[in-house]
C-alpha cells in the first residue's frame, strides 16, 4: 500500500473513467500517458470495465490502474486478474476489504463519516477515500474528519475539478483526487481525444506549477 501511496501522491489526480465500449479505453489511455498522467480508474459501472483494464494493462503496461466502483469479491477476482493494481469501492464493506486482502490487492474505500473512517482502521486500512467530497461537506468537513485520525491518508473523490482540486491538495493528508472532468463520458463517447488530451495537459500542467 505504501508505494501505491507514493504513486497516487506523485500523480495528483486519479482520471475516473466510465467506457461503454472496452476498446475507447485504449485512446483514452494513449492521451493521458501522452500527456503525463499514466493512471486510470476504470469503473465497474458498464460490463465493459473488466475487458477494458485487460486492454489498457496490455497497450500500456507501465500505467497504473485501478478499478472503481467494486462492490464484491467476484468484482475483485475479475479486476485483478484483468491486470488492475489497486480497487476502489464507493462505501465501506468489510466483505469487500477482506477479500482484497485475501486476494493481495490493495483497496481504497469510500468513507465521508467518523464512523466508516473507525470500520476502516479496524479492518488494517490507513488509507481510504472520502466520498462523496462535494456533497459531503468538501474541505470543511474532510479537515474535521481528519483530525482525529492522525494515521489517516484520503483520495477525496466526487464533485472536484479544476476550481477546486489545488484546495483539497493543499491538505498534507490529501494523496490525490479523484475527478472525471478530464475525462467526460460525452467526450469519451464522442471519441474526442484531442480535446480529452487537451484537458490532461491542462490539469498536469495546473499541479505542477
Amino acid at each position: 500500500m505504501q508505494n501505491l501511496n507514493e504513486q497516487l501522491r506523485a500523480l495528483k489526480v486519479v482520471p475516473v473513467i466510465a467506457v461503454d465500449k472496452a476498446e475507447d479505453i485504449l485512446p483514452l489511455g494513449e492521451q493521458l500517458v501522452k500527456n503525463g498522467l499514466p493512471v486510470a480508474e476504470i469503473t465497474f459501472r458498464s460490463d465493459a470495465a473488466e475487458e477494458a483494464i485487460r486492454l489498457l494493462r496490455q497497450a500500456q503496461p507501465e500505467m497504473l490502474i485501478g478499478a472503481g466502483t467494486v462492490l464484491d469479491e467476484a468484482q475483485v477476482i475479475a479486476a485483478k486478474n484483468a491486470g488492475a493494481t489497486f480497487i476502489v469501492s464507493p462505501g465501506l464493506n468489510p466483505n469487500t476489504v477482506k477479500a482484497c486482502q485475501k486476494h493481495d490487492i490493495a483497496i481504497v474505500p469510500g468513507v465521508n463519516n467518523p464512523s466508516t473512517i473507525e470500520a476502516a482502521i479496524e479492518l488494517g486500512l490507513d488509507t481510504v477515500k472520502f466520498f462523496p467530497a462535494e456533497p459531503s461537506g468538501g474541505i470543511k468537513m474532510l479537515k474535521a474528519l481528519l483530525a482525529p485520525y492522525p494515521q489517516l491518508q484520503v483520495m477525496p473523490t466526487g464533485g472536484i475539478g479544476a476550481g477546486n482540486i489545488e484546495d483539497y491538495l493543499a491538505i498534507p493528508r490529501v494523496l490525490a483526487c479523484g475527478g472525471s472532468w478530464m475525462v467526460d463520458k460525452a467526450l469519451v463517447n464522442a471519441g474526442e481525444w484531442d480535446k480529452i488530451g487537451e484537458l490532461v495537459a491542462a490539469v498536469v500542467a495546473q499541479l505542477n506549477d
